[in-house]
């Protein structure tokens, strides 16, 4: 099964190299792709600039803007006009970065917070309380994040 998908996923790159105008119109290669990023066929992705933010900073509060604890390294808060809230994302940059539990990061984050300075295709990773919380995450190049909406979740994003 491995070996066809891999070989379905070449064909769909020699495909798009050598005929990109087909490949947008190309639901099986759509799909394929889909399957091998975690994405939804179709979903939208963003090229992203991100700041950090934690608690004990200044403006910065317990629960964020759908009044819903804010969780260390799942909450991000967007631009409400560009990403909606209550979307979950996949930021493929921050998977295995080190988790407050001391697990790894799997790269999803919840889109339920915004912030004053957020505006357009930006946003602002909360990694959770004090300044040395924003360890991890400042490894990464905040300059130029790659998000993918994956789905969207209701209520409160899972703690």
């Amino acid at each position: 099964m491995r070996r066809r998908l891999a070989a379905l996923a070449a064909l769909s790159l020699i495909a798009a190299g050598t005929n990109a105008q087909a490949a947008s119109n190309d639901p099986v290669g759509d799909l394929i792709s889909s399957v091998m990023s975690g994405a939804l066929p179709g979903a939208p992705v963003f090229n992203l600039k991100a700041t950090l933010y934690h608690a004990g900073a200044k403006g910065v509060g317990a629960l964020d803007s759908l009044g819903c604890k804010v969780v260390a390294m799942r909450t991000v808060a967007v631009d409400k006009n560009v990403i909606p809230r209550r979307t979950v994302l996949f930021i493929k940059e921050t998977v295995g970065m080190k988790m407050p539990d001391g697990g790894t990061h799997d790269g999803y984050w919840y889109a339920s917070d915004v912030g004053g300075a957020i505006k357009g295709e930006r946003i602002d990773l909360y990694t959770g309380h004090g300044a040395s919380s924003m360890k991890p995450a400042q490894k990464l190049n905040l300059s130029k994040l790659t998000a993918v909406k994956v789905g969207e979740f209701k209520g409160c994003p899972p703690a």
